[in-house]
């Protein structure tokens, strides 16, 4: 099975590099400036699980060729136009394309572009920067990848993909239920992001105001309510799994795109606290503490881009 890797960033690369350190034929699709890198220092993990420096292939858009059975798609919502449109000439009639993005938004552009038979469903649970020299930090003992057919149940390409990573240094998951999975994650991260971007402050900070539990409940509940009129609402443990997260006393837990935003940069906003907040729109359920957050990440756009 031969897979591609679009960027060898904090979490494509952390996953690519723990299949191609178990053997696996992988390739990074890159940019000159990291796959320059990348030739000279290797790509280089530190993590609780062991740290890696491996020598790793690379191709940049002007030197890809070929389709490829397996093309692992790990980028930001934003980016998403720009990843389909490098990874296009990588998929063919037999390709299967695993992204493993925030969300579920980027599904109606992927079967748009590539077919919805050629997009199976993937999710992944890792805290991973790069550091200042290139090298992916992976910060927690978290490190799981999950995919299977998005109409459920297994089939012989998720089982090949499963057999794959079955010796890497990671946690995999081949799900018969994995938009049941997305659905869990999904329901976790939108209030995450909105109370951390609202709040700007983490989820322990949150947790010591008067009000933070009560309302971080009550946004959880907007969401679950989504998920629930999309046929997928969260499981008792998953329920309790991400309440546990969002109410944690003393957790210094942010969300990613907090972090984007006090960097200054864009946003998944949209991706993930709009579509939500315009899922619970179309259902006819009211979502006040999803509109406030969403309406406050439109307006840093607004400011942001002048």
């Amino acid at each position: 099975m031969r897979i591609l890797i679009l960027g060898a960033g904090a979490t494509g690369g952390y996953f690519g590099g723990r299949l191609a350190e178990a053997g696996a034929d992988v390739t990074f699709l890159v940019r000159p400036k990291r796959a320059q890198l990348l030739a000279e220092r290797g790509l280089s993990i530190e993590s609780p699980h062991g740290d890696a420096k491996l020598k790793v292939n690379t191709v940049t858009a002007d030197t890809l060729s070929g389709h490829w059975d397996v093309v692992l798609l790990s980028c930001k919502a934003y980016d998403l136009e720009e990843s389909i449109k490098a990874i296009a000439p990588a998929v063919g009639a037999d390709s299967t394309v695993v992204p493993i993005l925030n969300g579920l938004a980027h599904y109606g552009p992927l079967d748009a572009a590539f077919g919805a038979g050629r997009v199976i469903g993937g999710l992944c649970h890792i805290f991973s920067t790069l550091g200042a020299e290139g090298q992916i930090l992976h910060m927690n003992a978290i490190h799981r990848i999950t995919f299977g057919e998005r109409s459920g149940g297994t089939s012989a390409r998720t089982e090949a993909l499963a057999r794959a990573f079955a010796p890497a240094r990671c946690e995999t998951r081949h799900s018969p239920e994995i938009m049941q999975e997305a659905w869990e994650k999904y329901v976790l991260l939108a209030p995450l992001a909105g109370m951390t971007c609202l709040m700007r402050a983490s989820v322990g900070t949150i947790m010591a105001t008067e009000e933070g539990e009560a309302i971080t409940r009550e946004m959880f509940e907007e969401c679950a309510a989504v998920a629930s009129h999309a046929g997928h609402g969260p499981r008792p443990e998953a329920r309790d799994l991400a309440l546990g997260f969002l109410t944690q006393k003393g957790s210094a837990m942010t969300a990613s795109m907090m972090r984007d935003l006090e960097a200054g940069g864009p946003t998944e906003g949209e991706h993930i606290v709009g579509d939500m907040a315009r899922r619970a729109r179309a259902a006819g359920l009211a979502a006040p503490h999803l509109r406030t957050a969403l309406a406050h990440l439109q307006a840093y756009e607004i400011r942001r881009k002048g």
